[in-house]
């Protein structure tokens, strides 16, 4: 009886070569898995369930996932305002897991022998599969023929075409990885650390001049309207904010940080939709949350997103840092207003029930009224006290 293997299939030319070499050359019952965390359209996903009988599958899926993608990580990605090196939203890299785990689980429904995916031996990917794999189908073989027979790009092209599979897979200059939350480009210049990339680099080109006004209306730290309109599903939100954004150019930028197997790694990406969700919520946050809340919360979120790129999803602890971001978010109300323009944006103001700047203790820079001007005098005087006495005992130091 053949053996079972589940191919995370994407369509693209590594994921193709081994659902047919699984098949032809080594005997094995192939189910081709997609699994979708919202980077596929429609029509991609018909054209891969097509190929993939052409290339010997026995049963092509697409395993929807987006979803839970959203509700078990990016809202959490979201609320703790995640950038990792201060610019990069975790864009595909974070729908890895899901789509880890929704292999994984699909595995184990259809009692597979082996799960195999594309990645090379180079990159972060690998790591995140593997590592899904391993945790949630312990005992399942991995086969990752890329990686492991070190193929090259023509190679497994000239397998596909000499078995009759005529898909066009000619070397692009640059490769995309898109989804729900940002594209992420690489190739191309990116590989001159002096360079960066050309307009004609970006799937989404400037089709918007002039400026407008963007209004993103969030209740305990959701996304709930843009500009007034209501979406009860946040997937759709997002969905308007990347099309609004995107036809000015907006969030376009290079991320180079480490990767999981420790070389450098340079990426370009276009995100408009985080970009500017992430600035609304950000300025919303700090309207609304305590000195000490941001702070904390910066810390956390800043881990959030580091355990996801480095494929910990499922390490215990992202549970308990969910729980004190979802927390933290329960004063995040109102709307923030932004002012966009072409390849740019900044903040402009927020209307919120929450908002602490109105309050009945004092206007910043203006009056006082929950104090008098002995009681600043005295709490400025203690608050010195470590100073003078510091400086009273070194007086050699004062003269900085």
């Amino acid at each position: 009886m053949a053996k079972k293997v589940v191919v995370a299939y994407s369509g693209g030319l590594d994921t193709s070569y081994t659902v047919m070499y699984l098949a032809k050359e080594k005997g094995y019952e192939v189910y081709a898995a997609c699994a979708d965390t919202g980077g596929f359209s429609a029509e991609q996903l018909r054209t891969n369930e097509e190929n993939a009988y052409k290339l010997g599958a026995k049963q092509y899926v697409t395993l929807d996932v987006t979803k839970e993608y959203y509700e078990k990580s990016l809202k959490y990605m979201i609320f703790g305002n995640v950038l990792r090196g201060g610019t990069y939203p975790i864009s595909v890299s974070s729908e890895r897991i899901f789509q880890g785990m929704a292999i994984a689980r699909y595995a184990k429904e259809i009692g597979a022998d082996a799960i195999a995916h594309g990645s090379t031996g180079a990159g972060n990917d690998q790591v995140r599969f593997d590592m899904t794999f391993l945790v949630m189908a312990p005992g399942t073989e991995i086969i990752t023929l890329t990686r492991d027979r070190v193929l090259t790009r023509q190679e497994e092209v000239d397998y596909l075409n000499a078995h009759g599979f005529k898909a066009d897979f000619a070397k692009l200059k640059y490769s995309y990885n898109v989804g729900i939350w940002g594209t992420s480009i690489c190739g191309g210049e990116i590989l001159d650390s002096t360079q960066g990339l050309p307009e004609e680099a970006y799937l989404k080109q400037v089709t918007r001049h002039g400026s407008e006004e963007l209004r993103l209306t969030f209740e305990h730290g959701e996304l709930k309207a843009v500009n007034g309109e209501r979406y009860d599903d946040p997937i759709a939100a997002i969905r308007r904010v990347e099309e609004i954004g995107s036809a000015y150019g907006i969030g376009r930028d290079m991320h180079v940080g480490d990767t999981i197997i420790g070389i450098k790694g340079r990426v370009g990406f276009e995100a408009a939709a985080p970009a500017l969700i992430i600035a609304a919520h950000r300025f919303l946050e700090k309207y609304t949350l305590s000195k000490w809340q941001q702070y904390w919360k910066d810390q956390v979120g800043n881990w959030y997103g580091m355990f996801l790129h480095e494929s910990q999803y499922l390490e215990p602890v992202m549970r308990d840092i969910e729980a004190m971001l979802t927390s933290s978010q329960r004063y995040v109300n109102g709307t923030a207003i932004l002012s966009l323009r072409p390849l740019g944006f900044s903040t402009v103001g927020v209307d919120s029930p929450d908002d602490l700047v109105k309050n009945k203790l004092g206007e910043y820079g203006e009056t006082q009224k929950g104090w008098t001007a002995d009681d600043a005098k005295g709490f400025i005087k203690v608050l010195s006290t470590p100073l003078r006495v510091f400086y009273n005992v070194h007086s050699e130091e004062e003269q900085l």
